[in-house]
C-alpha cells in the first residue's frame, strides 16, 4: 500500500509530465525482466523520434536504500524525492542520473492562488540526467507501456460505474486500507472521518423525518378525536 506521500509525488509527476506534453503511467512493468518503472513517461517529438523518461520514486532513506531493482531504462532518467530525502542522498546519486525534489504547497498560498492547483505540490530539477540509449526493443517497450495504461482506463471506468458492484465486505476492507493515509493535522480532509460524520448526520436526518412523520399522524387523531367528541 502507497504511503500519503508517494501518492502525493505521483500526482505531481503526473501533472508535470502533462504539462510537458508527454504521456505518463505508474507502474509499468518492463520486457526481458527488466523490473517495474515507478512512473514511465513517453514523448513523440517534433523530429520524429520518440522520448522515454523513468522516474523512481522514493519517499525515505531506507526506501532509497531498498534491494528493489531500479529499472533506469529511458533515454532520460530521475529520482524523485522529497527535498529532505535529497539533501541526505544527493552524494550517492550516480552521474547520470537525474534528480527531481517535491515540495508540498503552502496552505496559504492555496488559500489565495487565482489559478486551480491540480497537483498537491511541486517539483524541482535538483540535478539534470545524461542521455542514454535504449537498450530493450521499443515495440516491446510500447506494448508495456500500452497495457499500463490499459489498466488505469480499467480503473477509471470502474471508478464511473460506481461502487454497487462491490460487496459490503469489501467496501468495508477498501475504507480499513485508508487509515495509514490519517492526517490528524488535516482531519477536514480525511476520507473516513467524512464518511462518519455524513453518515452520522443522514441517520440523524432520516430520524427526525421519521419522528415529524409520526407527530403528524398523533395530531391528525388528535384532531378526529376532538371533532368526534364535539358531535
Amino acid at each position: 500500500m502507497k504511503t500519503k506521500l508517494t501518492l502525493e509525488l505521483e500526482k505531481t509527476l503526473y501533472e508535470t509530465c502533462l504539462e510537458a506534453g508527454s504521456i505518463a503511467v505508474e507502474e509499468v512493468t518492463m520486457p526481458d525482466d527488466a523490473g517495474i518503472v515507478d512512473t514511465l513517461s513517453y514523448q513523440h517529438l517534433p523530429n520524429g523520434e520518440d522520448e522515454w523518461r523513468c522516474y523512481e520514486l522514493k519517499v525515505t532513506k531506507s526506501d532509497f536504500h531498498s534491494n528493489a531493482k531500479l529499472s533506469f531504462i529511458g533515454n532520460y532518467n530521475y529520482f524523485v524525492l522529497p527535498l529532505s530525502l535529497y539533501q541526505k542522498v544527493k552524494t550517492e546519486i550516480p552521474a547520470e542520473i537525474g534528480v527531481l525534489s517535491y515540495q508540498k504547497y503552502d496552505p496559504a498560498q492555496l488559500a489565495v492562488s487565482t489559478e486551480p492547483v491540480l497537483a498537491p505540490g511541486y517539483l524541482t530539477v535538483e540535478k539534470k540526467p545524461r542521455y542514454q540509449e535504449i537498450t530493450l526493443d521499443q515495440g516491446d517497450l510500447m506494448r508495456h507501456f500500452l497495457y499500463s495504461l490499459a489498466r488505469e482506463v480499467r480503473k477509471a471506468k470502474r471508478v464511473e460505474t460506481g461502487i454497487s458492484q462491490y460487496s459490503t465486505d469489501r467496501l468495508f476492507k477498501e475504507l480499513k486500507k485508508r487509515h495509514q493515509h490519517y492526517d490528524i493535522y488535516d482531519p477536514e480532509n480525511n476520507f473516513y472521518d467524512r464518511f462518519i460524520n455524513e453518515t452520522q448526520s443522514n441517520a440523524v436526518t432520516a430520524l427526525q423525518e421519521e419522528v415529524d412523520a409520526l407527530n403528524l399522524e398523533i395530531a391528525k387523531l388528535q384532531q378526529q378525536l376532538s371533532e368526534a367528541k364535539s358531535k
